[in-house]
C-alpha cells in the first residue's frame, strides 16, 4: 500500500504531519490493506491564518485493485482529529465496499 500524503502551504510541520498521517492509516487500515494499492491524503488549512471552527479538513481516497476509488474526508479544529475522523469514515466505506466484494464471490 503506497500512501502519498498532500498538503496545502498553511500546514506547518510537514514531516511530522506524515508521520503522523502514516501511523494513524497503519493502525487503522492495516489488517484490510491488501487490496488497497495507494492511498491519498489531502489536507487543508481552510481559513489559513485565522482560526475557526472545523477550518482543517482531511480527504482521504483509497485505491482498490479492480474497483473505483473511495473517499471520505473530515473536518475539525485541529488536524489531528481531522486525520482520525477521515480515516475512521474511510475505513468504514472500505468495510462496506469489501463486504460487498466477499459477497459476490
Amino acid at each position: 500500500m503506497h500512501i502519498q500524503v498532500n498538503t496545502d502551504n498553511n500546514i506547518a510541520g510537514r514531516e511530522d504531519v506524515v508521520r503522523f498521517v502514516e501511523s494513524v492509516l497503519q493502525s487503522k487500515l492495516g489488517n484490510i490493506s491488501d487490496p488497497i494499492t495507494r492511498i491519498e491524503v489531502h489536507l487543508k488549512d481552510e481559513s489559513a491564518t485565522k482560526h475557526g471552527p472545523d477550518d482543517k479538513r482531511c480527504m482521504v481516497e483509497a485505491r482498490l485493485q479492480g474497483r473505483q476509488p473511495v473517499s471520505a474526508s473530515h473536518a475539525s479544529d485541529n488536524l489531528q482529529s481531522a486525520v482520525t475522523g477521515a480515516v475512521d469514515k474511510l475505513r468504514n466505506v472500505l468495510d462496506r465496499e469489501l463486504g460487498k466484494l466477499r459477497a459476490h464471490r
